[in-house]
């Protein structure tokens, strides 16, 4: 079965089940339904069954998906966008940030959003389709953003890229029991993650996280030690391929109610979790790798195995 035809029956099984109320037991029947009406289209067990996971899939982030598409279209609701439409910019979000990026490289995901937008939505679904995908797909920031343009960094060389330097945070507390809990924020992918922002010129590492963070979350952190590096390779739409150099610390902080920053843009709650709750959460790898080292670090500074 060709892309084409795939993500044609994604579409309108999606949109069966969006008529019908969001009823997720039943995505099964839908995609049976739609399946059926391709009659001289053969489709065997294995790509039924991927169709059915990847509808599964987007169903469960149906809260993430709108509230990403709201974010991009400033005066929508999602109500107030037609059904075809606001299905296809639900599949084309959900391979933008949650598909293999192997296979459906986030560019491709774009271009094949807005042609279903031509071939299935009004007169002016394509334009729309592409200014929300577009502007979600500018802010999607560390999140496989390096993935989008693996044909364009080799235009520039490796060393001649722009650098940006980042500063993260896992930050810590211990309350009036002696409990220790880790801060984090949680961001419109649907992640708990770590505070984190742009070193400006002037500082240094330390000074520009701990400014960051205080900003986002208006914790007062001190910095323990720094924990680890990371660099990745983004693509931004006027300066080309920029390396991003990512330094992690441990901070700790009194605890004390934090506050979002307003107009952060991709984050939506922040909040105190006791070491015990933080292995259900759903973070990035690097980011749970960075937490693993910080644990066993406050647990030897804390005194935690006394």
């Amino acid at each position: 079965m060709n892309r084409q035809l795939y993500r044609t029956i994604l579409l309108q099984t999606l949109y069966e089940w969006d008529v019908h109320n969001y009823s997720n037991t039943s995505l099964k029947d839908y995609l049976e339904y739609i399946v059926n009406s391709f009659q001289k289209v053969t489709i065997d067990e294995k790509e039924l069954h991927e169709l059915l996971e990847n509808l599964e899939s987007i169903a469960s982030r149906r809260v993430i998906l709108d509230e990403l598409i709201e974010k991009a279209s400033p005066g929508w609701t999602i109500d107030k966008i037609t059904v075809v439409d606001r299905n296809i910019l639900r599949l084309g979000i959900y391979e933008l940030l949650f598909a293999d990026n192997e296979l459906i490289p986030p560019k491709v995901a774009l271009n094949e959003s807005i042609e279903l937008a031509k071939k299935f939505g009004g007169a002016k679904s394509n334009k729309f389709v592409n200014g929300v995908m577009g502007a979600i797909y500018k802010e999607m920031g560390e999140p496989g953003k390096d993935q989008e343009t693996k044909k364009k960094i080799p235009d520039v060389p490796y060393e001649e890229m722009p650098i940006d330097n980042k500063g993260a945070a896992v930050v810590y507390a211990v309350d009036d029991q002696g409990a220790v809990h880790l801060g984090m924020v949680h961001d419109v992918f649907g992640y708990w993650t770590l505070a984190k922002g742009t070193i400006d010129e002037g500082e240094t590492l330390e000074e520009g996280t701990i400014r960051e963070v205080k900003e986002e979350t208006n914790w007062d952190i001190e910095i323990v030690q720094k924990i680890g590096e990371n660099e990745y390779i983004a693509y931004h739409p006027e300066r080309g391929p920029v390396r991003k150099n990512v330094t992690y610390f441990l901070g700790k902080a009194g605890f004390t109610q934090p506050t979002l920053e307003e107009g952060t843009g991709g984050l939506d709650d922040v909040r105190w979790f006791p070491l015990e709750e933080i292995s259900e959460l759903s973070m990035y790898e690097d980011v749970s790798q960075m937490i693993i080292q910080s644990i066993e670090i406050i647990t030897a500074k804390e005194g935690l195995n006394e």
